[in-house]
């Protein structure tokens, strides 16, 4: 039998894979906004040709990463928030925290 050897993770995928922390960051930061569009989407019940039409693009686009300002098209709020690193830490981190509203009003992560 082969003993299969399971690393744990750093909890970010991008730089467990090798990308620098600038484009974990980043990559960290369109793939957040790319499922919170994405999730919109199936939400309302769009179809792809609607989605593209609403934001302006070809219906090919649809499919890839959005630009940024389509959350904002979407009726969406993006909230960046930038703050030092706690003490004794010298780099600081990248998170992305997707709100969605619940049937009875109430927001969750």
């Amino acid at each position: 039998m082969t003993r299969v050897v399971v690393t744990k993770g750093s909890r970010n995928v991008f730089r467990d894979m090798g990308f620098s922390e600038e484009k974990s960051a980043e990559l960290i930061l369109k793939s957040s906004l790319f499922q919170a569009l994405q999730e919109t989407i199936k939400d309302r019940s769009w179809k792809q040709v609607e989605a593209a039409a609403r934001f302006g693009i070809h219906q090919a686009k649809v499919s890839k990463p959005l630009a940024s300002r389509m959350p904002l098209i979407a009726g969406q709020d993006v909230e960046v928030t930038v703050r030092e690193a706690p003490r004794g830490r010298q780099l600081g981190t990248v998170r992305a925290r997707i709100t969605r509203k619940l049937d009875k009003g109430r927001w969750q992560a």
